[in-house]
């Protein structure tokens, strides 16, 4: 092993002690239950909601796909900024919606919310499997971003499996005993460093291979002009359409996402939400500087055959180990925290909704008491070992099948918002039924996997997901209609978007 690759090492090795140590420190004096667990006892001020969905918003991907997609396609890449941050002017008004609504019956999942809706279990079981088989790609791409991120930074010694391993061993360590809470605390040391990272890189790299950012940009209105405009390079037909298609999906399916309501319901109060929504877009500003660095790739690196490694490539290639090895720790932790957060909430998921016997909401169930701790407590365990097995499940994929799971992490945010209606729609139109909301959840699914089925995603340059969503809407509609709800039903659900 080289020096560098043992210096690089050895700064990862005491990196990945500290954030164990952080994680586990954070457990300190909490109780046992569910709750706190899933959604930290619904007590995290403006500053942890703050970091902890920065550290959902800047993953593995924006230190590889950002200047990756910049490099082999060039403006398309901008849909990643503009659906964060439209997605932030809609959780203004949706984070507080769900907050209240969860806060109100004790529910700590988007499962949990739709069965208490509905007042069905079954309901509640489609939602946790649905949004599981559309997560678990993440976690597997998180493992093998970071087995990528941390064999460039090792100059190859480190091999990748190695550190998808050790990427397992890290999250779920201290996941499993801290639960939410772990992973905001333990993203205070991720955006401190990826904050100073990126910084730094925004002014070394143009400075070092240009004369400044202003000589890239010259170059690339010169030389690379038709990465500059719609639809890219061989972007595959990433137009004008498809970006505001997709901007729009993925900009509401990011305030349902399992992951980003356990945010939500993690705050202590809506108005730390309403903070939130309003600071966090500016943390988008990062997100420029790796695609920035992809594009000075192209002229530096014009050959590379492994887009993902751009940034890492010019890292490498221009900076000392110890440097490097900094770099390589903050998109290590840009990795384990959106990774233990997802294992998390499919573990919530789960744990309650479809092991864990439920909310109590049917009302053909024995009613359960709002606060019964013995069964929070066995809730609690029953995630935890779900989130140990999805883990697993994630890990072995990307040990043994690499790229099995590349084609659904792509229908993943097209699956994922097809639980819009079931869940945030139906908080604010009391009128839908259950039999309507699972027509159009199948239909949406059926029409969005047809459309990639028979390669017309995009169809006509539109996002196949939004033509889906308007499918499952416009299902949901004429069998929410058709059969005119029980005055019964009615009365359970009038009123459950929190205004009351």
């Amino acid at each position: 092993m080289s020096t560098p690759a043992i210096v690089a090492t050895t700064i990862f090795a005491l990196a990945m002690g500290a954030t164990v140590a952080i994680g586990l420190f954070s457990a300190r004096g909490r109780d046992k239950g569910l709750a706190e667990w899933s959604v930290s006892g619904r007590g995290l001020g403006v500053l942890f909601i703050w970091l902890l969905m920065a550290g959902e918003s800047y993953t593995s991907f924006s230190f590889l796909g950002a200047a990756g997609w910049t490099f082999s396609y060039g403006v398309p890449i901008l849909y990643l900024v503009a659906y964060l941050t439209v997605g932030l002017a809609v959780a203004y008004i949706v984070g507080p919606l769900l907050w209240t609504y969860a806060a109100r019956h004790d529910l700590v999942s988007i499962a949990d919310m739709a069965e208490h809706r509905f007042r069905s279990r079954r309901i509640g079981v489609v939602v946790a499997l649905t949004a599981t088989v559309f997560i678990v790609p993440y976690v597997q791409l998180q493992i093998q971003g970071m087995g990528a991120v941390v064999n460039a930074m090792s100059y190859g010694a480190i091999d990748l499996g190695v550190a998808a391993v050790v990427s397992f061993v890290v999250a779920e360590t201290f996941v499993l005993v801290s639960g939410l809470r772990g992973s905001a605390w333990v993203s205070v040391l991720k955006d401190v460093l990826v904050i100073a990272v990126v910084v730094f890189l925004a002014v070394y790299i143009p400075l070092h291979y240009f004369d400044g950012p202003g000589e890239l940009m010259r170059r690339m209105i010169e030389e690379r002009p038709e990465w500059l405009t719609f639809p890219g390079h061989e972007s595959g037909g990433r137009g004008a359409a498809w970006f505001v298609s997709t901007v729009l999906l993925n900009a509401v399916t990011i305030t349902v996402f399992p992951t980003t309501v356990a945010g939500y319901l993690s705050a202590k109060d809506p108005n730390a939400l309403r903070r939130n929504s309003v600071l966090l877009p500016w943390y988008q500003l990062l997100l420029f500087i790796p695609m920035m660095i992809g594009a000075a790739a192209l002229f530096v690196v014009p050959t590379l055959e492994q887009a993902d490694l751009a940034l890492f490539t010019l890292v490498t290639d221009s900076l000392p180990a110890p440097v490097v090895a900094l770099v390589g720790v903050a998109a290590a932790l840009s990795a384990i925290v959106p990774m233990s957060v997802f294992m998390l909430a499919i573990g919530t998921l789960w744990g309650r909704t479809i092991l864990g016997g439920g909310n109590g909401a049917d009302p053909r169930a024995r009613p359960r008491p709002r606060r019964d701790e013995t069964r929070d407590v066995r809730d609690k365990r029953l995630s935890q070992v779900v989130c140990l097995a999805a883990g697993v499940v994630a890990l072995l994929g990307s040990l043994f099948y690499p790229s099995a799971l590349v084609q659904l992490s792509v229908l993943s945010y097209q699956g994922l918002a097809q639980l819009v209606p079931v869940v945030l729609v139906a908080l604010l139109w009391p009128r839908m039924t259950g039999k309507g909301a699972m027509a159009g959840l199948l239909g949406g699914i059926a029409v969005m996997l047809g459309l990639w089925a028979t390669g017309n995603d995009p169809l006509y340059g539109v996002n196949g997901g939004i033509i889906a969503l308007a499918v499952n809407l416009a299902v949901n509609v004429a069998v929410s209609l058709s059969r005119p709800a029980s005055r019964a039903r009615d009365a359970a659900t009038a009123g459950t978007g929190g205004a009351r």
